[in-house]
Formats: C-alpha cells, structure tokens, sequence
C-alpha cells in the first residue's frame, strides 16, 4: 500500500512523461523524423508505459493523456530542442525531489533510471542539438555513407 504523496509522484511523473512524449512526437510530425527526437520519443514512450505499469501494480487510476491536443508547434529545430533542455532540466529534478521522498523499492528504482536517462541521454542529446544550431541528422549510418565508403568527406 502507498501513501497519498507516493501515488502523487508517481502520477506527476506518468503526466510529465505524457507530456514530454506529445511535444517530441509533434515536433517529428512537423519537421520529420530526426534526431535526436525520433529516438526519445521511443524512450518517452518506454517511461510512459513503465509507470503505467507501476500504477497498475500499485492500483493507481491512470490520468486523462490530452496533451497532443494541448501543445503548440515549435516554429523549428532549434527551439524545440532548446525547449527539450528546459524540459529535460525540470525533469531532472522533478527526479531528484522524488529521489529524496520515497523509500519504496519499486518506485525508488524506477525514478532513478528515469532520471538517469534524462540525465545521461536526453540532456545532452538536446545541448548537441542547440551546440549544431539545430541541424539534426537522420542517424550515423546514413551520414558514413553519404560521406563516402570509409566516411571521410573527402573520398572519391
């Protein structure tokens, strides 16, 4: 059995994954699929359905997921990741208050790899996203063979 503040993290962090999983999708429905939001979104995606999980172990109703119709298109690349930054510091340390007020394995261990992914992951991909004003790609692979066979931009 959880307490109150418990189950309240918990739907906090489920809204907030929702939430940071309806923008990145908007931003691939406006601008395509590039990166580095096409992978995150997946991995929003993946910490959306965790908790899900954890709310129905823990008997926890699951709150009303309408963001994709609350939020606006960023008007680029650029602003959406720097959006992403924002979004990925509140995040964190959304985390790390939880870190500090559960005591519950379970939701414990689940908080810390969310906020470890925020932290380790998203965060940077996002501050390599502002640092190329940007300019994303649409993977490594596909960059190596445009470049040329060994991937230098100065073969033949």
């Amino acid at each position: 059995m959880l307490d109150d503040n418990t189950k309240a993290m918990i739907l906090e962090a489920l809204i907030d994954e929702y939430k940071s999983r309806a923008f990145y999708r908007l931003v691939v429905k406006n601008f395509g699929e590039v990166r580095p939001f096409i992978n995150i979104v997946e991995a929003e995606e993946t910490h959306a359905r965790a908790l899900e999980i954890l709310c129905g172990h823990f008997g926890i109703p699951l709150p009303k997921d309408d963001w994709e119709e609350k939020l606006e298109p960023p008007s680029s690349v650029l602003e959406a990741c720097r959006a992403g930054i924002q979004g990925e510091h509140d995040n964190i340390a959304m985390y790390d208050r939880f870190l500090k007020q559960t005591k519950v394995p379970e939701v414990l261990a689940l908080f810390q790899r969310l906020e470890a992914a925020s932290r380790q992951h998203h965060l940077p991909a996002f501050e390599r996203c502002v640092a190329r004003d940007g300019k994303t790609g649409r993977g490594a692979k596909l960059g190596r063979l445009r470049a040329g066979r060994h991937g230098r931009r100065d073969a033949p």
